[in-house]
């Protein structure tokens, strides 16, 4: 694994941790209500974010989608304890909306990884028929 490889994995990560995380934390305690608030175009870019990883073969797919793809829990988590140090009885079924959370975001990045590997199965076809 070279230094490189993981850069653009871990971007990839804080891209989509920022690209669902800024509106998510900006809405309301009261208004939240998932799965509804975490889907919105910020979830457009876990999935090019992990698509754009591994269309260049920077990272295997199953790393690739776990990684990206739990950009979105982390954002919910991030969202549990900030609340829970204001009001203790915020959040109390934290345990589902972190599963709800990682479904989510895990079903995001594992197709945007699935559409970054297309062109490597092509290339590899491609090249099979050739010789």
């Amino acid at each position: 694994m070279s230094r490189s490889n993981s850069f653009w994995l871990w971007s990839a990560f804080v891209a989509g941790l920022l690209a669902v995380g800024i509106p998510y934390w900006q809405i309301p305690y009261s208004k939240l209500s998932l799965p509804d608030t975490l889907i919105h175009p910020g979830l457009v870019v876990v999935i090019v974010a992990a698509a754009l990883v591994r269309a260049l073969g920077m990272r295997a797919f199953a790393r690739t989608a776990l990684i990206v793809g739990a950009a979105v829990p982390c954002v919910v988590m991030a969202r549990v304890v900030f609340d829970a140090l204001h009001d203790p009885t915020t959040h109390n079924l934290w345990p589902l909306e972190l599963i709800i959370a990682a479904g989510i975001g895990l079903l995001a990045s594992t197709a945007g990884a699935l559409a970054g590997s297309i062109p490597g199965f092509t290339a590899r076809g491609s090249t099979r028929h050739d010789s």
